[in-house]
């Protein structure tokens, strides 16, 4: 779930010679003079490094800028504003890129303390909430859950901000749609024990996104128990009570048919997960998951497998339900 950046090492800024006045009687009209050169000599190093859209560049021109501000930081000169602007975008950019940097080592921890720094003072930092995001999903891959809740904050936060129309760029992520589906497939993951109905919802918006999770099997395996889990067993169980011991209604055929539909969307989620599941190491999961997939077919077509090597065949060429 990483997104390749390029690592660089941090150079410092040539240092400008300094000219020292000796002696207390010094000429103001020469002082002001070599004032305004080493001004213009700085902008120029800020300015000349800026135009180069390249790592190290850009450094020299946030050190030169840097340097500017605190020894010429005056109302009524012209380049204050430009650097200014110039600063606090590259600090920025810095701070985001160190959160990052830590999740591409999976400094998972590092990353995370980092990160609550940055959003302490920035929580609507869209970069900074998605690749916690990540990183604390991947922690939880590696077997440790202590992340979890934080992960799901943060992930809500992402997406909150993502619906939002006014936010300008989609980055960590290459373009809305992937952060729909990623960021998703990372909610749906982590709701499914404690609101299996909510995450369904999810898995179907990360099923559905441009992302890697559209031809992810893990989606449409997960989706298919989380059907089952949240909404079938809610309305079969509201079915029992109504209709258990009571003869045929129209209320009770809307019902079952509303079952049947909720039946029918879990048996097109794990099939699309078996049809999916075509690499070599996926095989084993793929045996298991098609023997659960035919038990719950049979179950809605009174015992019978007919037709379900057919559907699993072409199910990839079909909208989901």
């Amino acid at each position: 779930m990483k997104n390749t950046r390029a690592f660089f090492v941090i150079i410092p800024l040539t240092v400008l010679t300094a000219i020292s006045v000796l002696g207390q009687g010094r000429n103001p009209t020469m002082a002001g003079q070599r004032n305004d050169a080493e001004r213009e000599a700085l902008y120029a190093q800020f300015s000349e490094n800026k135009k180069i859209p390249l790592p190290d560049r850009q450094r020299l021109a946030y050190y030169a800028a840097r340097d500017y501000l605190k020894r010429f930081n005056e109302v009524a000169d012209p380049y204050i504003s430009e650097m200014r602007k110039f600063v606090n975008a590259y600090e920025k950019v810095i701070k985001n890129f160190n959160v990052y940097s830590f999740y591409a080592d999976k400094k998972y921890m590092k990353a995370f303390e980092t990160g609550r720094q940055v959003l302490h003072n920035e929580p609507q930092n869209f970069y900074v909430l998605s690749t916690l995001a990540e990183a604390g999903f991947d922690n939880t891959q590696a077997g440790d859950n202590s992340l979890n809740t934080e992960t799901l904050d943060y992930t809500r936060r992402a997406l909150d901000l993502l619906a939002d129309d006014r936010l300008t760029s989609t980055d960590p992520f290459i373009t809305k749609e992937v952060a729909r589906g990623v960021l998703n497939f990372i909610l749906g993951w982590y709701l499914r024990p404690q609101s299996p109905i909510e995450a369904t919802s999810a898995l179907t918006i990360a099923a559905q996104a441009d992302s890697i999770y559209k031809t992810n099997p893990l989606t449409y395996n997960l989706l298919g128990a989380a059907i089952l889990k949240g909404e079938y067993a809610k309305v079969s169980a509201e079915y029992n009570e109504k209709f258990g011991n009571k003869p045929p209604s129209p209320e009770q055929k809307a019902m079952l048919g509303q079952i049947m539909k909720l039946g029918e969307r879990a048996i097109d989620a794990y099939a699309r997960a078996v049809a999916l599941s075509t690499k070599p190491e996926e095989q084993d999961g793929r045996s298991k998951l098609l023997v659960q997939l035919t038990n719950l077919y049979k179950s809605f077509h009174d015992g019978s497998d007919a037709g379900l090597t057919e559907l699993i065949a072409g199910v990839l060429s079909k909208p989901m339900p």
